[in-house]
């Protein structure tokens, strides 16, 4: 393979100029060594948008060094982008995850540099964006110019991430763990309980998706007596690897990808990049086709489970903002959210704790102010705690409220009720 097309970091970014959009491949795939290199131009560089989703790796978005110099627009908030995108110097788009390639294709957001992560190019040119295709495929398919961090640990992966080296402006070589993070050591009795209230509505044949964190983790550890799983998921984690090796997740019963678990993009641990490199049965595709609404519910019994920041008592969920405070993203949530209702016996299922780790209940008479509604009262069945469970599906507003009540915390029962009859006070009846 010709090394022309390799430079430094320092070299690659010099293309980077004043008043560019620059998108960021992210989660795992997050390319450290060529932002920093970019971050060092801070001085001969202004308004540089910042564009990516959940960003990892040892990074500083809100240097302020550079606040003249990079303006981060947030397509998802996560932890390394919390403060900027809080800030005036950064803000947020609020955008279901399936329609962020749109951003891109239909040029609302051109593109003039993507900053990649992707695996050494095999016999052929081609390259593997790896952990994560999601939103990036879009990206490289529209910059104008791609510049690309090519790292030998970097899983090569199937579906839609492969790139030629023709397709690159720019290589750089650069060896470097990829940011690990284990959701299994985040668990606790609480998550444990949850976990079990939300496998116990998992049906054998059901085709899963997984949102982000603990208890979907959790959820995976109670399956292995199950059968004839599928998986349809936007994002992947160490949970699944032990239930596809036992064959419990086999994908036979899908109608779309049959024999093959489909995700977006993957956070885990080494032993998952491992598990799903040059594996056949584990396609990374472009989000999309993932999170399309059209695509989720034609595969059966499709059931999306995910969390929630807070709920209130008419099954509005709010999980991307604390108020006013953004705290993450739509996401996917409303992408499975819709897709799993609209499967034949599909089943959307929103699992959180009934009250925070500082005691503040989680289910609530009214969302903060300021708060945004991922998924709407409309959109909402299952609701699980550690408390039970509850299917809001054709409950009236009286109704909702005192099933909810029922799965709270019961040191906030009281408070509940007394919201309800504030709220209901002046109805003659209640429908039973």
């Amino acid at each position: 393979m010709s090394t022309e097309k390799y430079q430094s970091a320092e070299e690659a970014v010099q293309c980077i100029q004043t008043g560019d959009r620059v998108f960021i491949h992210g989660s795992a795939a997050t390319p450290v060594c060529l932002v920093k290199a970019m971050q060092a131009r801070h001085k001969e560089l202004h308004h540089v948008e910042l564009v990516s989703i959940t960003t990892m790796g040892d990074l500083d978005f809100n240097n302020p060094l550079w606040r003249e110099s990079f303006f981060f627009n947030s397509l998802f908030v996560s932890a390394g982008t919390r403060s900027v995108a809080n800030s005036m110097n950064g803000d947020y788009v609020p955008i279901f995850l399936s329609q962020i390639p749109q951003l891109f294709t239909k040029n609302i957001l051109p593109l003039d540099v993507a900053l990649v992560q992707v695996s050494p190019p095999d016999a052929h040119g081609y390259c593997s964006l790896g952990t994560s295709v999601d939103i990036t495929r879009a990206a490289v398919d529209n910059a104008r110019k791609v510049i690309a961090q090519v790292n030998p640990r970097m899983p090569r992966t199937h579906g839609d991430g492969f790139i030629h080296v023709r397709n690159i402006d720019v290589l750089v070589w650069q060896e470097a763990e990829l940011p690990e993070v284990d959701y299994s050591n985040k668990s606790g009795e609480i998550v444990e309980k949850i976990g079990r209230q939300v496998a116990s509505l998992i049906e054998n044949g059901a085709t899963l998706q997984l949102g982000i964190g603990n208890i979907p983790d959790q959820v995976l550890k109670n399956l292995e007596h199950h059968k004839d799983l599928g998986l349809h998921t936007e994002m992947l984690s160490d949970g699944v690897i032990p239930l596809i090796q036992q064959g419990v997740i086999n994908n036979r019963k899908k109608k779309l990808n049959r024999g093959r678990s489909v995700t977006s993009f993957m956070n885990g641990t080494r032993k998952l990049f491992d598990f799903v490199d040059d594996n056949p049965e584990i396609r990374v595709m472009d989000i999309a086709y993932v999170n399309d609404t059209s695509i989720i519910r034609q595969n059966p019994k499709a059931t999306a489970i995910n969390s929630a920041i807070e709920i209130d008592l008419t099954g509005q969920v709010c999980a991307d903002s604390m108020g006013t405070y953004q705290y993450s993203g739509i996401g996917g949530q409303m992408d499975f959210m819709r897709g799993a209702s609209l499967s034949e016996n599909g089943k959307p299922i929103i699992a959180l704790p009934s009250a925070t780790s500082t005691g503040v209940s989680r289910i609530v008479p009214f969302l903060k102010e300021g708060a945004g509604v991922v998924t709407t009262r409309g959109h909402m069945h299952w609701v699980v705690t550690e408390y039970g469970k509850v299917d809001l599906f054709g409950k009236n507003l009286k109704q909702r409220a005192q099933s909810l009540i029922n799965i709270a915390h019961p040191s906030h029962q009281e408070w509940l009720e007394k919201a309800f009859y504030q709220r209901f006070k002046n109805e003659n009846s209640f429908a039973k």
